[in-house]
């Protein structure tokens, strides 16, 4: 029945290219050296704002991964079922080479892939575990030089073959990470997992994985305890004879988000394993490995945020209400011009880390900033997203806590990469672990804070009692949050002081680095350029 018209709703937001239409991502991107993939981000942008990679994203989530642990004959399989639509997905990510540009490339693979990945989780982030783990791989992998000759081609190639086979008779090969165990968890040092040596560099593994995402990946790094301690090897999932490797997936994860990736509890019956780097030095080994996925973890929350603000923006500019668009009402311009605040900072620190990994080869002081940086952003960044995410749901009132509207869904994804790769006490004791023992990182990004200086009397008292707080703390590890809480802040405020639009930079400084702000967004204080910063968060599409 007829009964009445529809109106007063927004058009479907979608089929927008996610890196030409976000002027900031762009312009961050840019002042990174990205812009060298500027036709790559182009393309990859065009695809992933699709309707079509929209679609996808939302079947993949719907249709969760299925473990098929026997045939139809009895015979263990140990695989895993995806919807079409995962592997649509993964084809079109891994033909973008989102899963292996900085080895791909010369420079500004770092920062262009970051973009890539934030455009990525905006759509779709479960498939970005996969593509993060190869990418994060290949600096561990080559500890092992022989294993990187033959498995660096596989990594790298641009052709996605999901096909249950050895790796030497696919297209391509995607590796997997095992670390935690159940009575571990964070504390590596816990594991039990034993590894005894055979002939060739090769050994027999035996113990269990907790947690490992994406089971069916061709490889995985793992930790295991050594006869010289705990140690990191490379355990394929098929040998190259054919044999299945001795590896039973004993169940996939029910999370609360990441739903269209699966997460699995491995069990390993003397599976054979190769020694990667040195016996006993398995955590300095994988942590590089780590440290890349740290980075896809502050990527993901910012795409996050990004797509959330987006969604919350296009909505209120075209929803009315007691007589005028939603985005005219001052209250609403405060709470969208706050997260856009929010979502830009994170965006201009993103593209800084990423701009450290790429320079971090040849220019010393790069590295020091990226080991200090690198644990600092993955704690605010991928802490901040769901408050950002939750905010921007609820500007769209019901509609936002509706599956349809994608919001639902960008918030059970959003605390997973504070959860990730270390959650926030073990990230924020990293910090205090390089502040206490690396002095060349804490005096490479106190320089660089330096330079920022003059800006703002406010950011400069803030950069002093900083500092002070560093230098004298009462108790470090009782205050790591603290300390890492201030220095992102710190870090964030000289990144838009210097490189952003003035109004979002005085908008920042002024709620975040004076303390101008109550306990949720919108709570900033009253200032010039408020409206133009919230219209900022509105797609042009």
């Amino acid at each position: 029945m007829a009964t009445h018209t529809v109106f007063n709703q927004p058009p479907a937001l979608e089929d927008m290219n996610l890196y030409t239409e976000d002027p900031v991502l762009a312009r961050f991107v840019d002042l990174e050296g990205g812009t060298v993939h500027d036709e790559l981000l182009r393309g990859y942008g065009r695809n992933i704002g699709s309707s079509r990679a929209y679609k996808w994203g939302e079947d993949a989530n719907r249709y969760s991964p299925r473990l098929v642990t026997h045939d139809r004959f009895g015979n263990r399989i140990d695989q895993v079922e995806f919807h079409p639509a995962w592997h649509a997905l993964m084809e079109l990510s891994i033909s973008h080479r989102v899963h292996a540009l900085p080895w791909l490339s010369d420079d500004g693979g770092f920062v262009a892939r970051a973009a890539q990945m934030m455009m990525m989780a905006q759509v779709e982030a479960g498939h970005g575990c996969p593509v993060s783990m190869t990418a994060a791989v290949v600096p561990a992998l080559r500890h092992a030089p022989d294993l990187a000759k033959e498995w660096e081609p596989r990594l790298t190639s641009t052709v996605y073959d999901p096909r249950f086979l050895p790796a030497g008779d696919k297209d391509g090969a995607l590796m997997g990470m095992g670390m935690t165990e159940k009575q571990g968890g964070s504390d590596v040092r816990a594991n039990t997992t034993t590894a005894k040596p055979e002939v060739g560099g090769w050994y027999r593994i035996t113990g269990h994985k907790w947690f490992t995402s994406a089971p069916m990946s061709d490889a995985f790094l793992i930790l295991a305890q050594a006869p010289a301690g705990l140690s990191c090897f490379f355990l394929p999932r098929i040998l190259d004879d054919g044999t299945v490797n001795e590896i039973r997936i004993q169940r996939l994860k029910d999370k609360l988000g990441n739903r269209s990736n699966a997460s699995a509890e491995l069990e390993f019956d003397n599976a054979l394993a190769y020694l990667v780097g040195e016996e006993g030095r398995g955590v300095p080994t994988i942590i590089e490995m780590v440290n890349g996925t740290r980075l896809d973890c502050v990527s993901g929350s910012t795409g996050l945020m990004r797509q959330a603000v987006m969604q919350a923006a296009h909505h209120v500019a075209h929803r009315s209400a007691f007589g005028s668009k939603l985005i005219e009402k001052p209250a609403m311009q405060m709470v969208i011009a706050d997260l856009e605040v929010e979502t830009q900072a994170a965006t201009a620190l993103m593209t800084r880390l990423a701009g450290a990994f790429d320079r971090s080869d040849t220019d010393e002081e790069e590295a020091a900033i990226k080991r200090i940086l690198t644990p600092v952003a993955k704690y605010w960044v991928t802490k901040r997203c769901s408050s950002v995410v939750r905010e921007a749901l609820e500007c769209l009132g019901g509609n936002g806590y509706v599956e349809e509207s994608i919001l639902p869904r960008l918030y059970r994804e959003s605390p997973l990469n504070a959860i990730w790769e270390g959650s926030g006490n073990v990230i924020a004791l990293d910090v205090i672990r390089v502040l206490a023992k690396q002095p060349t990182a804490v005096e490479a990004l106190r320089q660089g804070l330096d330079r920022a200086r003059g800006h703002d009397s406010h950011f400069d008292r803030f950069l002093d009692q900083t500092w002070g707080l560093i230098e004298n703390p009462a108790d470090p590890e009782a205050q790591a949050r603290r300390i890492t809480e201030r220095l992102a802040i710190a870090v964030q405020a000289a990144l838009l002081l210097e490189r952003a639009d003035s109004r979002v930079a005085d908008n920042f400084v002024a709620s975040r680095v004076t303390g101008d702000h109550g306990a949720m967004f919108g709570t900033q204080p009253l200032m010039a350029g408020t409206e133009e910063v919230a219209r900022m968060a509105v797609p042009t599409t």
